[in-house]
């Protein structure tokens, strides 16, 4: 046992210093920033950042729910750049690899890019200010004033974005303590203990620069979250990468064809494969079917079991228990003559409950990740012996390093303060041009606030790996809506909450691309314009997108398939900030009690209880999306799920590293279609096939 043991020291002993010696040369050869960022790196972000805008848009117009991307966006790079160098040289000629760094920087500018039609709003409160969601509130209901719209359109949606996503770039950044900016003080305390859904684009990055005899990486079987380091062999790491590539392009050049093969069959109203009656007809009406969207058994592969799960649990409570039986009360609790898409009807019961759930699980976690900071940050402040960096004395010499290169290359503090307060300005004059509703007073109140709710929410994230962005922007949604009084609260609510959250956000993100820097040995700069670059990309990409989704396809159709739940839902927040629970259906108020309790209580019973058991506690905010969505979704991800599951049971060790690559492939073949599906669809070419189901 001890012969053992000794041995076991000495290798680990042998590894530290092989360690050691390659982050000191990998140190010495980082190219300076202007060097990190370049033309082809650029290229390379802008084709996936609109490819990937293109599938987060389907996604937040279906159901709203968007998985973490950032991993299958690394794989598709890593594919895009190999066939690059790969293409250079069969032309003969002689291509400089991409390295390490610049392909960090590759992958922050398309991940800032498409991060811009996640969280632009799209779906959610910049939709909610359209007529057709004013409508579906209900024209007549208190508080959605007449004229309280504001129609689509690419040029003010492109330059709210642009003036309201750049001031979170800058948002931490100009708070500075006397050793330096406190943004970087901030990302070394983070280390030791920083969850980084990011970690796996680590380990693709340096599979495609990295030529030393051994690769490091930090790998966890669901989202890259570990915090203990392992060591692949290079050879073998190429082995896997090769084949993760080729599973990539398999599964998504299957899921590109199943989707052309689809299309032959919809040639009209609720036909195709996507309204296969799985279950029979009577379970296809309350919206329980399998609908053959490779895009969410896909996602379905990349989020959680307990997610997955948690989505069907809302899904068979809603539509299977709760929306026929409070249908069958129709004229004792609501008026038979109501249509359902009413808010004072069936639909005013899915959509309250729905946000009942929402808030009170964002309350929670809001508390929680608020209480869990400060506790983190007081007692800090009380170790007064305890250095500027967390146990730098028990550092390894490689962290040192690190921290070095990540602290030399800081950003000049006069170009954050010149730029978040010329930005701030611009946002204050022209926001309350675009809508009266919102005054310039209350822009000011938000970018005075903007950066300690920025530096909040990042140290929160960094702490718990939950960025609490939308959270911040529900508060606002509620405050403004209320300030702004009965005519102005509906669209100064949704407005505010678009500032509020998307400076928030941003800030968040950076935090994590600042990680990755320290991860990569890439420069803060480079990554500070690179995610810049990346954002200004997005301000027009995703708009552009949007337009192509809203005039090709039914968005906000209750029926159709791209229904856009979140719109409504933020409306009605925004008219519950102004009117209260007067706008509430009948008895609706005791149901949203009941399950905004339901909420907080499974929160708690999940943080306090063993792992064993808080690990199968549904998640109340999965829970919620089918309540307005239905269950065919929820059913997808299942499956997904389930690939998941029995492909570990046969071969686990393949499971790990393919699973993320076939998702992304599934992924990305179906949202691909979707560009010349809505070329065909503005073509007026319609399907020639309507595949159908009906009882006889």
């Amino acid at each position: 046992m001890m012969s053992n043991e000794r041995g076991m020291m000495e290798v680990e002993s042998h590894d530290h210093e092989e360690m050691s010696k390659n982050v000191e040369e990998n140190v010495k050869r980082v190219p300076p920033w202007t060097q990190q960022i370049t033309i082809r790196g650029i290229i390379a972000s802008i084709i996936i950042g609109i490819i990937y805008s293109v599938i987060v848009m389907k996604l937040n117009l279906t159901t709203g729910l968007v998985p973490n991307l950032n991993v299958s966006a690394a794989l598709l790079a890593y594919v895009l750049l190999k066939g690059w160098t790969e293409l250079v040289h069969k032309a003969g000629f002689i291509a400089t690899p991409f390295t390490r760094q610049e392909n960090t920087v590759v992958q922050t500018c398309a991940v800032a890019c498409y991060s811009i039609a996640v969280g632009g709003g799209f779906g959610s409160y910049l939709l909610g200010l359209n007529k057709r969601t004013y409508e579906q509130a209900g024209v007549d209901t208190e508080g959605n004033v007449s004229g309280s719209y504001k129609e689509p359109g690419i040029g003010w949606m492109t330059g709210f974005l642009f003036v309201s996503s750049f001031v979170g770039l800058l948002a931490l950044v100009p708070l500075r303590k006397h050793h330096g900016t406190l943004v970087d003080r901030v990302v070394l305390v983070l280390l030791a203990n920083l969850y980084l859904s990011c970690a796996c684009i680590n380990l693709i990055v340096e599979k495609e620069s990295d030529h030393d005899n051994r690769l490091q990486a930090k790998l966890s079987k669901w989202n890259c979250n570990s915090s203990t380091y392992q060591w692949v062999p290079y050879s073998k790491s190429d082995k896997m990468a090769k084949k993760q590539v080729h599973g990539f392009m398999k599964y998504f050049s299957i899921s590109f064809l199943w989707g052309f093969f689809q299309w032959f069959y919809t040639g009209g109203a609720q036909c195709g494969f996507s309204q296969f009656p799985t279950f029979g007809l009577k379970a296809w009406q309350n919206s329980f079917y399998f609908d053959f969207s490779m895009t969410y058994v896909g996602a379905g592969m990349i989020c959680s079991h307990i997610v997955n799960l948690s989505l069907l649990l809302g899904a068979v409570l809603s539509w299977g228990v709760m929306w026929p039986l409070i249908g069958d009360l129709k004229g004792k609790w609501f008026p038979s003559s109501l249509p359902e898409s009413s808010m004072k009807s069936l639909n005013g019961y899915k959509v309250f409950i729905s946000i009942a759930l929402l808030l009170g699980d964002g309350l929670y976690n809001f508390v929680k990740i608020l209480l869990f900071t400060a506790k983190s940050m007081v007692n800090r402040m009380k170790d007064k012996s305890r250095d500027t960096y967390p146990e730098t004395q028990n550092r390894s010499i490689d962290e040192l390093q690190r921290n070095e290169l990540f602290m030399r290359e800081r950003i000049p503090i006069w170009i954050a303060l010149l730029g978040y307060s010329l930005f701030a300005v611009v946002s204050i004059i022209i926001v309350p041009i675009m809508f009266p509703e919102l005054k310039w007073y209350y822009v000011v109140v938000a970018y005075i606030l903007a950066p300690s709710l920025s530096f909040c929410n990042a140290y929160g994230a960094g702490l718990t790996d939950m960025n609490m962005a939308y959270n911040y922007g529900k508060v606002a949604l509620f405050v403004l809506s209320a300030l702004a009084g009965k005519d102005s609260g509906v669209v100064a609510g949704l407005v505010g909450c678009g500032l509020i959250k998307s400076i928030v956000s941003i800030s968040s993100d950076l935090m994590h691309d600042f990680k990755t820097s320290h991860l990569t040995l890439t420069s803060p700069r480079s990554m500070l314009l690179s995610q810049a670059i990346g954002t200004a990309i997005g301000c027009v990409v995703a708009p552009l997108t949007f337009f192509l989704f809203y005039k090709a396809f039914d968005i906000g159709n209750p029926e159709g398939e791209y229904k856009a739940p979140y719109a409504l839902i933020y409306r009605n927040m925004a008219i519950l900030g102004v009117e209260g629970f007067s706008a509430l259906p009948r008895h609706c108020l005791q149901l949203c009690y009941a399950f905004f309790g339901f909420a907080i209580i499974a929160n708690l019973i999940r943080d306090l209880s063993p792992k064993k058991i808080g690990q199968w506690i549904p998640l109340p905010m999965a829970m919620a999306v089918p309540f307005l969505v239905g269950a065919y979704f929820a059913i997808d991800m299942c499956v997904g799920s389930l690939v998941v599951f029995l492909w570990h049971k046969l071969n686990s060790a393949e499971a790990s590293f393919m699973i993320p690559a076939v998702a992304s492939g599934l992924i990305c073949g179906d949202g691909m279609w979707i560009l010349p599906s809505s070329i065909l669809a503005l073509a007026k070419l319609k399907p020639p096939i309507c595949m159908a189901f009906k009882p006889r």
